[in-house]
This record gives structure tokens, sequence and C-alpha cells, in this order.
């Protein structure tokens, strides 16, 4: 892994592929790039557009923006594509979302026209409330693969993007259990060839991105690349992993909410979070199974901050229910209601309302672009494999076995950025704080 002096700068064009490119979300994303780029609106929410970085002790004052102290590529490098199972360009599509307004499409409706998807994988098996118009023919998994990864190297080529990401910003699939054949690269591929039914199209993406060399991030709660064959493939190539199901909305609440009764020791008896949303999303989530794989990635965020098998008096025995239900008029406005009973001094009660009405695409798009910019940094390191600094933007982060996922925003945003200044051999900052006041010097 190469660090400080040794990372060598971004040149080039950098291709974001997304499985998933007429989506509500991929569309605000690249919308909002062009719209970046033309000096027309604010990255608002982008850590590596706005964020800065301290370095040194506080005196120092040395706080540089994050754009300028790690050499990120730049957004004029980026270009667009990737795969949808309906065949609406760029701008169609944005406008059938209805999250940005004309005033902010309609100056840049030639370039949207111009993103064009290519014809997606689709299995229906995997979601079921969608039926796909726009897809790849045959059911033969090798055959998709070799089919990704050959649009794959035509949009390189068309492009002159010497280097990729791929994101995925599809449905939410159908809940799997890890079977056996996810245990290895080998098996994995056996499983492939003799058309294995629970190989779904999430892992066909992921599996493409990898033999092409190129980095994979999972913005859903799929079980797609958090499996032994995907993570021994990747460090194996030495190729960045990360994922997965992009932090908006009623969990990141969750995530700022949680570690503050945490840090006062503060108890819990119940958290019910329900919401309303509509779109494809919303749709997709109508479905039992698909919403069985959100929920587990939405529920296991408490457990793992609160820590109730070392709290036991404050968390064992909370009650935490999560809900979704699909309400066509919302579109993208999802509204998530949060109803936390929480306890307090000689155990008495007392109530934390939360009632967050976002926009589910709006607060995701930055997340696409600090990935996908972070992601191809590491690997122009050679941060191959798990990504686990970047769990700051994951409901599920990614761990490696035998750890536990770390789900506290602030631990995460800390972890972010000490692995910056590591790369670029600065102090790590722990905020000891004593050595302002105390002569800590040996005698």
């Amino acid at each position: 892994m190469k660090r400080k002096d040794q990372i060598p700068p971004a040149s080039g064009k950098l291709g974001v592929l997304i499985p998933g490119l007429g989506g509500a979300v991929s569309t605000t994303f690249v919308a909002g790039v062009e719209l970046v780029r033309k000096g027309l609106a604010a990255p608002v929410g982008s850590l590596t557009q706005l964020g800065t970085i301290r370095l040194g002790k506080r005196f120092e004052h040395r706080t540089p923006q994050i754009k300028d102290f790690i050499p990120l590529a730049g957004l004029d490098d980026l270009v667009f594509g990737g795969w949808d199972i309906y065949e609406a360009n760029g701008y169609e599509a944005a406008m059938y979302a209805r999250v940005l307004n004309r005033d902010h499409l309609e100056p840049i409706k030639g370039f949207l026209s111009g993103i064009t998807p290519m014809r997606g994988v689709f299995d229906r098996r995997f979601v079921r409330n969608l039926d796909g118009t726009f897809v790849k023919k045959g059911s033969n998994l090798r055959d998709h693969v070799e089919a990704l990864k050959e649009d794959i190297r035509e949009f390189k080529r068309v492009h002159g993007a010497d280097r990729c990401v791929m994101i995925w910003c599809g449905s939410t699939e159908a809940f799997l259990e890890p079977a056996d054949f996810h245990r290895s690269p080998e098996s994995f591929l056996e499983a492939l060839d003799r058309n294995e039914s629970r190989i779904s199209p999430s892992m066909l993406y992921a599996l493409a991105a990898l033999e092409s060399d190129i980095p994979f991030i999972n913005g859903a709660p799929n079980l797609t690349v958090d499996i032994p064959a995907m993570v021994l493939m990747a460090r194996e190539k030495n190729i960045p992993i990360a994922g997965k199901d992009f932090t908006t909305g009623q969990t990141l609440m969750k995530t700022i909410l949680a570690p503050g009764m945490k840090a006062r020791m503060l108890g819990l008896e119940g958290w019910y979070s329900t919401n309303i949303l509509g779109h494809r999303d919303g749709l997709v989530l109508d479905d039992k199974d698909s919403f069985r794989t959100k929920e587990e990635s939405k529920l296991s965020v408490l457990e793992h901050i609160l820590q109730p098998s070392l709290y036991p008096n404050l968390y064992k025995n909370y009650y935490h229910k999560v809900t979704i239900n699909y309400y066509p008029p919302r579109g993208d406005n999802k509204e998530g209601w949060d109803c936390i009973d929480i306890f307090g001094w000689l155990g008495y009660p007392m109530q934390i309302k939360v009632d967050f009405q976002c926009r589910d695409s709006i607060l995701a798009a930055p997340l696409i672009l600090d990935l996908v910019l972070f992601t191809e940094l590491a690997q122009r390191i050679g941060m191959g494999g798990i990504q686990e600094w970047l769990s700051f933007y994951f409901k599920s982060p990614m761990h490696k076995e035998g750890l536990y996922p770390e789900h506290d925003l602030f631990i995460q945003l800390m972890k972010l950025k000490n692995t910056l200044r590591y790369l670029k051999g600065e102090e790590q900052i722990t905020h000891f704080g004593l050595d302002y006041y105390m002569d800590l010097e040996e005698d």
C-alpha cells in the first residue's frame, strides 16, 4: 500500500458504472454532479467536496479541505454509464423520478439525454414487484457475466476511461441466506456454471466487476459482495470492495441519536420505526422478501451501537420494530417516524419522537459521489479487499470475519479521517488533550 509521496495522482477519465442507472438515486447523483460542474448548484452533503480534516495539534490551526489534502479524482474526470431494466435515458428517468425540479433539469437536458442505459440483468424471483422490459436475453449465468464484462470494455473504449468503479444503485433483492457455495471463489464459480438458482443479479454484476479488475460498492442491503467467495476474490486480486446499504433517512437518525443515548448511559425500553415512501423503492419493498432484506439491515444498527451484552441493565430487553409502507403519493419524499421510549435516573421514563421528512435520493447522492472517489483512491493506492474505513456511508458495514461492525456515526467518521491521515503520514487524532495542560515529558 502506497503512502504519502508514493500515492500516484488521479489522471484520466474515471468511469462510474451504475446498475440501476435510471433509478431516482442514480439520476439525482448524475444530474447533481453535472450541475456542480457547471456551477449551477453546490455539493451539499459531500464530505469529499465540502469537508475538512484537522491535522496536528489544535494550536497549529491546520484544517485543509479533504479534496486539497488527499489526491482524489476531480469531478470533471467523471464519466457515467450503467445498466437498467427500463430503457429511459437520463433525462427521461430523472423527469419520471420527480426528485429534481425542471429548473435544475432543463439546463442539463442535453447531457442527461445522452446517458442511455445498457440492458440490465434481471430475475424476477429476486425483485417480484418489478417487470423489467429492457433486459439481457437468456438464463445462462456465465453468459450474463460475460455480457456485462463486454459492456464494461465497450464503455471504457467509448469514453476513454482507463479506470472504473461500479456502484450498485439497483433495487433491494429478496432475502438470501448465505449458502455453502458462497464460501470460496471455486465453489461459487462452480455454482455459477451450473446456473445455481440462489445466485442473484447483483452477484453477477459484482463478479463481472471483480473479473474486470474494477472495485465494487454495494448500495443496497442485498447479499452480494459480502460473502467469503467475493471477499477472497477481491483480496486475491487486490480490488477494493465496500458496502452495504447507504445510510440515509431513518437509519441516519439512529446512528446519530443512539450513540448519544449510550454516551450518557440512558436506558432504552423500545424503539418503534415506521416509514412511508413511494416510487420504485417503495414498490419493491412492498414485497415481503425484499422488505426482509431491508429489515435485517435496519435492525442491526441498534444492536451493535448499544452493545446490550456490555450494558444489560440499560439495553438487554429493549423492543425494536421497523416497518415500511408503500405510499405512492409520497414519491421519493420519504417520511420516517420514530417513537423512542427511554429511561433515566432511578428508572424514570421519558420519550423522544422524531418525524424526519427527508428526500431519500438527495441524502444518498452525495454518498455515492464520496464512495466513488474514496474507493478509486483505495484502488490507486493498492488497498484491496474490504474497505472498513468507509463504514461511515453504510447501514450494514462490511468487516473482517470475527469482528463486529462499527455503526456509531462519530466513530465511523474518526476511522475515515484517521485513515486519510495515515495515508498522508500525518499524526492520528485521538483527542487526548491532557498534553495541553500537563507536563508529560519524562524526567
